[in-house]
């Protein structure tokens, strides 16, 4: 698997950053967030001019083998669905992406569907049909994981060989927020229960449901030996959307890219990834608070404020692509807006 090589920006030019967003016409501070926005981006660029070039959003998608055991409110068929309303541009995220002029692809990472040859927007990296089910197995084999993560590498590094400086991370699969709490519960220390929402719309014998099953799963990991050693949760629970998405992710990092975080699901993955790699952290933008109970206990353990907080559900990225032109104002007001010296105000 490639070795990431990650490392924190250089903060030599955050004064000069934070002495540029100071010199404004405004007073100090009262562009509250979107001041420390303009310092982080320009801190990942090492530049006082930093641009948002060839922004992309990469939805990933892929089955999970729990989803047939009732995790989910939604039949496992609605992933390939759902994935060919993106391809028709029909989605939420299609008129979000047209809307702030983001690039849209989609990766199928394993959903348990042919969608027949070479199809434009959709990148095949399918390592499998779908995960195993996880409450009688890991979800994934090492080398499977290994391979999920090192294609999602492969397509952002890509990406940023073409001039891609900012990549949104959203996703598509049946049954993800099941696993989106395991890895969470896991990884952050939280009760499970507190990582346990209703996905895409559970009753509350749904819920029940769905807490029960995943118990059950976590039972017979920890039976098993299973620690918390990030790569091995993610093999034993995740999906290959977010195997994939995690491999991204370190990728965008290694290339200094800007890193647009969605919610509960993408936000697992990050988990993940900041685990492997801490650095990581210093190249995300957390976009929104998901109304999935666990999605806070991912915030509060990555120490992230996200910058919208609208109830949103939905996954897809769509959070990251409504954040999307708050990081373009971010840049917008420290490239153009005057200082006090340039526009002869007092400052």
């Amino acid at each position: 698997m490639h070795s990431f090589a990650i490392t924190a920006p250089d903060r030599g030019m955050e004064n000069s950053l934070k002495h540029k967003v100071d010199r404004k016409t405004k007073p100090p501070g009262s562009l509250g967030q979107l001041e420390a926005l303009a310092v982080r981006i320009g801190l990942i660029q090492q530049t006082l001019t930093p641009s948002l070039d060839r922004p992309q959003m990469l939805v990933f998608a892929g089955d999970h083998g729990a989803a047939k055991a009732g995790v989910s409110a939604y039949p496992q068929d609605v992933t390939w669905q759902m994935v060919e309303n993106f391809l028709a541009g029909g989605a939420a995220i299609n008129v979000f992406c047209r809307q702030n002029g983001l690039g849209l692809s989609v990766v199928d990472a394993g959903v348990a569907h042919d969608f027949g040859g070479p199809r434009e927007g959709l990148i095949d990296l399918k390592v499998a049909p779908g995960t195993a089910n996880y409450l009688e197995s890991p979800a994934m084999t090492a080398a499977q994981c290994a391979q999920a993560i090192e294609q999602g590498a492969g397509v952002v590094f890509g990406l940023a060989a073409a001039g891609c400086k900012v990549v949104g991370f959203g996703e598509m699969g049946i049954g993800n927020t099941a696993s989106a709490s395991l890895i969470t519960h896991c990884l952050t220390g939280v009760p499970l229960a507190d990582c346990v929402g209703r996905g895409t719309g559970l009753d509350d014998a749904g819920l029940a449901r769905k807490q029960a099953l995943l118990e059950q799963a976590l039972t017979r990991y920890r039976v098993a030996g299973g620690g918390d050693d990030a790569f091995a949760v993610l093999a034993e629970f995740g999906g290959f959307e977010i195997a994939t998405m995690v491999g991204a992710m370190l990728a965008a990092a290694e290339a200094k890219m800007v890193l647009l975080i969605d919610g509960f699901i993408v936000g697992s993955a990050a988990l993940v990834a900041a685990r492997l790699e801490p650095a990581l952290l210093d190249y995300c933008v957390f976009c929104h608070r998901s109304a999935e109970p666990g999605h806070r206990a991912q915030l509060q353990a990555l120490r992230a404020e996200p910058l919208l907080d609208l109830g949103l559900r939905l996954g897809e990225g769509t959070g990251a692509a409504l954040a999307f032109p708050l990081a373009q104002a971010a840049v917008a007001f420290l490239n153009e807006m005057a200082s006090f010296e340039s526009a002869g105000v007092a400052g």
